[in-house]
């Protein structure tokens, strides 16, 4: 079932609970019992249904926060744009399970060193976010050139504003799956474990032999990475390393 579809019908049923608790007497008088008693109904059905951990705490925080924008005054255009500006940032977040993560300039400078030296390279970043990866990377290696795909508006945007004035740098929006890998030596992917599988398959399609795919912090199910680095930072980042084979890619 789809996330968004999951969270609707968990946020029916805490609805559903609240109201059933409230008609047969076993909720004190007061929006706050209603409140909390669909908040915890809909977290239950929500972790029924094994939604992402992070579903879970908005089901929990949902109604409580509703109660109190209207306790403050707040109009209701506000939701119109709150929900908007979510929109722009996280787009396809709901269908694709990829949120938005920045790579930190550790996992910047490590990557760098997976660039083979000696002559330019042609790397593409999967959801590349607002740039901040492609930007690093040029400012390390400005021998090679750095692409990008981001469905989202608002990041691809402010992406292209940034590297506005640097040549090496390509940030298109669109689907990464329904571009053309063909051309780059090195995939680079900050994704969720969801896509990793399709990013591996299409990589062996597309991408030459001897051409790297790097994935931080999510593994290929069913792949043993080539290299593991581990990244000095706090969060103990890995960078998953995998070579393809003469035999894997179908070109």
């Amino acid at each position: 079932m789809p996330p968004a579809l999951k969270a609707l019908f968990a946020q029916i049923a805490g609805w559903a609970c609240a109201f059933l608790f409230a008609g047969a007497g076993w909720l004190p008088a007061g929006i706050w019992p209603l409140a909390g008693m669909q908040a915890l109904g809909a977290t239950a059905a929500a972790a029924a249904m094994r939604s992402a951990r992070w579903w879970l705490a908005i089901h929990a925080a949902f109604a409580p926060l509703l109660v109190v924008a209207e306790r403050a005054g707040i109009a209701p255009a506000w939701y119109l744009a709150a929900f908007a500006l979510l929109l722009v940032v996280y787009w396809t977040s709901f269908r694709t399970q990829v949120p938005l993560y920045l790579s930190n300039r550790a996992t910047i400078a490590a990557l760098a060193g997976l660039l083979p030296a000696g002559r330019p390279v042609h790397m593409l970043d999967l959801g590349s976010g607002t740039g901040s990866l492609l930007r690093g990377l040029v400012r390390l290696r400005p021998d090679c050139r750095c692409d990008g795909v981001e469905a989202a508006p608002a990041p691809w945007l402010l992406s292209r504003l940034l590297a506005r004035t640097t040549a090496q740098i390509v940030v298109r929006r669109g689907d990464f799956f329904t571009a053309s890998w063909e051309p780059y030596d090195l995939v680079y992917a900050f994704l969720s474990p969801v896509p990793m599988a399709r990013v591996w398959a299409k990589a062996q399609q597309e991408l030459t032999p001897g051409a790297l795919v790097v994935s931080n912090s999510f593994p290929i199910p069913g792949r043993i990475p080539d290299r593991v680095v581990e990244v000095d930072d706090r969060r103990a980042t890995r960078l998953y390393v995998y070579r393809v084979a003469d035999g894997q890619a179908s070109k």
